[in-house]
């Protein structure tokens, strides 16, 4: 059984990322236009934070959790199939959710003002932050469970995601801003798809609570990689190079892995 402060402190990292959305949501109706370079910059960071995080802090727990659950051999061949599954289970996702509603899907970079053009934005902007809050579910309950078993490897986790967040929060609240005029609507529905991370670290714990052990822990923190590595190629950065800001988008990936590494570097 975990304390309540320790429980409080895993919730507490979780609601943090999660409510990151809000952040990117605070700058789409605070700026003007976010332009590409700062879509381009702000994509390829993420990137950056979410590869470095997932293959040096992520994956090795894994490895580490089912070496301890099945052996050396086992363990191994355990935390690469599931890392595996996980980049399968987004993939899945991704197919499943049409692409024009899925936040994952290349457009978030483009210009408010082509964004505004489009038909039925109001529509287009909540299918978003509904999409967003799928994939963030499996997201809330990685750093909730992260958050229990060692801090070390949930606050780096924590901040990767609430980085990947924030673009996502631009990408509900930006439509939604054209489409009604309201900046206070547009805040609050990016704040509240973010909403979904806390909810899958609830729901996702009263479930899996009873088989919560090293190889539970391991498979998680493998799934969780795959995912996270997934939508870094697959997603925010073809992303970030499609707004036209090339050198931007890797210069902000490349910062992204620093900042990162030194955080992880500061923590030891």
């Amino acid at each position: 059984m975990y304390d309540l402060p320790t429980v409080l402190t895993a919730f507490g990292l979780t609601l943090f990322a999660g409510l990151a959305t809000g952040i990117g949501g605070l700058i789409a109706v605070m700026k003007n236009n976010p332009g590409r370079r700062f879509m381009a910059g702000a994509l390829g960071f993420s990137t950056g934070v979410m590869l470095y995080v997932s293959f040096m802090e992520i994956l090795p727990k894994a490895f580490e959790e089912l070496t301890v659950a099945w052996g050396e051999r086992g363990g191994s061949w355990g935390a690469v199939a599931a890392f595996f599954v996980g980049i399968g289970v987004i993939a899945l996702i991704d197919r499943l959710v049409p692409e024009p509603i899925n936040p994952h899907e290349r457009g978030i970079g483009e210009d408010p003002q082509k964004a505004a053009q489009r038909r039925r934005m109001m529509k287009m902007g909540m299918f978003t932050a509904g999409a967003i809050a799928i994939h963030n579910f499996p997201e809330g309950f990685a750093t909730f469970i992260a958050g229990l078993e060692d801090l070390t490897v949930a606050v780096p986790v924590a901040v990767a995601i609430a980085i990947h967040n924030i673009p996502e929060g631009v990408a509900v609240a930006v439509p939604i801003r054209q489409a009604t005029g309201s900046r206070l609507r547009a805040f609050t529905w990016s704040t509240v798809s973010g909403l979904a991370e806390p909810a899958g670290a609830l729901i996702g714990f009263a479930l899996l609570m009873p088989f919560l052990g090293p190889a539970t822990l391991g498979l998680s923190f493998a799934t969780i990689a795959g995912i996270m590595v997934f939508i870094c190629l697959d997603e925010l950065l073809p992303t970030a190079v499609s707004t036209g800001r090339h050198h931007t988008a890797i210069y902000g990936l490349i910062a992204g892995m620093g900042v990162m590494a030194a955080s992880l570097l500061l923590m030891m």
